[in-house]
């Protein structure tokens, strides 16, 4: 079995997959001032809660947008599973794809992954979305590379930056709108609220549109990230939801390097 991890600016994601499977996923806060071994006891007990035994894990592929969770992940594959893990960045490492930007090196590991997975799984060229820390919308061309893409702020950094910036605004939380929500506001708290959805779903839109008519009219559009359940039945234009494209993509970029 493999276990996968994606590490995240906000949450870190560990999956266990049987080949394509998955059989469990959790979640948990990014916090550098985790330990390894806490790790470890935490992943360990929830395994063993969903019957999963510790001994079954015969594989590791990582994926980290954040430098110093990486050695503790490392540790963590080492320490409870006995495994040399594979790492997305590292030099042995093959993702399959070409990577068609002027500074490869600086290219998001999730993002290159999410591009392995659209290849494997959906028609090409395509849309990437993923609203995550940051809001990025990224294209993969005809045969999976990597063509570039889009960084916004995300939708929580958005909203905790207005609260903290402005006296007399409250801070509100991030969370399912009705199919029908205004676009205008008639308090402080619903106009806050319509500036998150709308402004969010306007943004997404205009840039999907804009990549439309550089790349391709039909141009598929894949919604991925913890939030994106929540913007993509307000669109417009439907959106192909996977919460699990990036999972995906490190299953079988960890498939394709143990051939």
């Amino acid at each position: 079995m493999l276990l996968v991890i994606d590490c995240g600016n906000t949450n870190i994601v560990f999956a266990v997959y049987d080949g394509e499977t998955q059989c469990a996923s959790w979640r948990i806060s990014t916090d550098s001032r985790r330990s390894a071994d806490e790790y470890v006891v935490w992943l360990t007990q929830l395994m063993t809660l969903k019957n999963i035994a510790v001994d079954a894990i015969d594989g590791v592929m990582i994926a980290s947008v954040v430098p110093d969770i990486q050695p503790k992940l490392i540790a963590l594959a080492s320490r409870a599973f006995g495994v040399t893990p594979l790492c997305v960045g590292d030099a042995g490492v093959d993702l399959g794809i070409a990577v068609n930007i002027d500074r490869p090196e600086q290219a998001g590991a999730d993002r290159l992954v999410n591009a392995v997975a659209a290849k494997a799984f959906y028609d090409l060229p395509a849309i990437i979305i993923d609203f995550g820390t940051a809001t990025t919308v990224d294209l993969v061309g005809e045969s999976g590379s990597y063509e570039g893409g889009i960084i916004a702020p995300g939708v929580n950094l958005s909203v905790e930056a207005l609260y903290m910036a402005a006296a007399r605004l409250p801070r509100i939380a991030v969370k399912p709108w009705p199919s029908d929500m205004p676009i205008l506001g008639t308090d402080t708290v619903s106009a806050m609220h319509s500036g998150v959805l709308w402004g969010y779903v306007g943004m997404v839109e205009g840039l999907v549109a804009r990549l439309r008519w550089a790349h391709g009219a039909s141009l598929p559009a894949i919604a991925t990230g913890g939030l994106a359940p929540l913007f993509a039945d307000h669109m417009q234009d439907a959106l192909i939801v996977d919460g699990d494209l990036t999972l995906k993509g490190l299953v079988r970029i960890h498939a394709q390097n143990k051939r």
